[in-house]
């Protein structure tokens, strides 16, 4: 089993900077492609971002791209998604994913069912 835990989830003014933590615990391992997920009131969870296990390799919404940067430390078993320019539209509980067996193509690695080890979600929440 592993564990996920985000943190650096609040409340931030539209431009501002705000920047995320998901701590793996329990059978971790540096093979796991981990990424971000969120999801705003009302609506479905949508990808975000996502690293390949050694974070040479990563990919992202259209929506955060130029403004989202996902990287990840795995000796602290560690992803962070650096977020900038925050928009309103940004505002959601943002999930931190994680899976051991998935193979990073760009179909599977957005759909939030290849992903089996979940965090509680964080909020961020941008004023404008």
């Amino acid at each position: 089993q592993v564990q996920l835990v985000e943190s650096g989830g609040g409340l931030v003014q539209a431009g501002g900077p705000l920047r995320l933590s998901c701590e793996a615990s329990g059978r971790t391992s540096s093979t796991y492609v981990m990424g971000w997920f969120r999801q705003a009131p009302g609506k479905e969870r949508v990808f975000v971002a996502v690293s390949s296990w050694s974070g040479a390799v990563t990919y992202y919404a259209d929506s955060v791209k130029g403004r989202f940067t996902i990287s990840r430390d795995n000796a602290k078993n560690t992803v962070y998604l650096q977020m900038s320019s925050l928009k309103p539209v940004d505002t959601a509980v943002y999930y931190c994913a994680a899976d051991s067996s998935l193979r990073f193509s760009v179909d599977r690695v957005v759909a939030g069912s290849s992903y089996g080890y979940w965090g509680q979600g964080t909020q961020v929440t941008v004023s404008s």
